[in-house]
């Protein structure tokens, strides 16, 4: 899995990581050479992923003989629109990053952009209903940049995370255009409701949804199925949220009086 992601950063950010010069002529056979691999890899992972999960679950009751590579060639074919995103979030980050002094250092070295192209690959495999192998491709990018974005968060255009470490965006968060993030903010869940049985009701919205061009600071928590973070608003650093922030609004943090208040 780990090698298949590292095949599609080439071809999502043409260029960048080619080890020779590319022109119109070898083109084809440098995207070739990353994209033949990474579907071998990716069709073993997911047909392995659901027959195991068929050996103890009803979940995966979709497979049949050729699922695999279907799903890979519908990913393949989401490309243009995964490079096309993937720029302008790293065009976001350059303009929403004052030391950031072009597009290159942000793709090679800024977390965030490894986060986020991870993100929008598993994302596509998460909404075939792929088993285990997208949340797995989130926990290998967790573990290497201290941002856990579930993929099954729904997530906008131009999307930046500036520092990065500590973010979470749960599973059933919706995040608008133009959002920009800092470390340490968390868009998580309340406690779930339980069934006469016992059992967590679980389809069912658990995270925020934040509006458009909304700026939430570090520290900050904003939690619920319910909340809603209007458009344009910032939410200010260590604010704690569960109610809903109208649009335009800035929260901010009394330090003095320990409470949340709406400037």
């Amino acid at each position: 899995m780990i090698a298949a992601l590292e095949h599609l950063k080439p071809v999502i950010f043409m260029g960048f990581y080619s080890t020779r010069p590319l022109s119109r002529r070898n083109l084809r056979y440098a995207i070739s050479e990353h994209l033949y691999p990474a579907y071998e890899l990716l069709t073993e992972q997911i047909r392995r992923a659901c027959e195991y999960q068929r050996s103890w679950s009803r979940a995966c009751v979709q497979y049949e003989p050729g699922w695999d590579e279907a799903v890979v060639m519908r990913l393949f074919n989401r490309i243009p629109a995964l490079r096309a995103m993937l720029n302008e979030d790293a065009v976001a980050a350059v303009g929403g990053d004052p030391a950031a002094p072009g597009v290159e250092e942000v793709v090679f070295s800024y977390p965030a952009i490894q986060a986020i192209t991870t993100y929008r690959i598993a994302h596509e495999l998460y909404r075939q209903n792929v088993p285990m192998v997208p949340r797995m491709m989130a926990e290998y990018s967790h573990s290497e940049t201290g941002i856990d974005i579930h993929p099954g968060a729904r997530i906008g255009r131009r999307f930046f995370i500036d520092h990065g470490t500590g973010v979470v965006i749960g599973e059933t968060c919706v995040i608008g255009n133009d959002v920009k993030l800092y470390q340490g903010v968390t868009l998580g869940a309340l406690s779930l409701p339980r069934d006469e049985a016992g059992e967590f009701i679980r389809n069912r919205q658990r995270h925020p949804t934040i509006g458009d061009r909304v700026t939430i600071y570090s520290g900050a928590t904003v939690l619920g199925g319910d909340t809603v973070i209007g458009e344009g608003s910032v939410i200010g650093g260590n604010v704690w949220i569960v109610r809903s922030v109208p649009p335009n609004s800035k929260v901010t943090y009394d330090a003095q009086m320990g409470t949340t208040r709406n400037a």
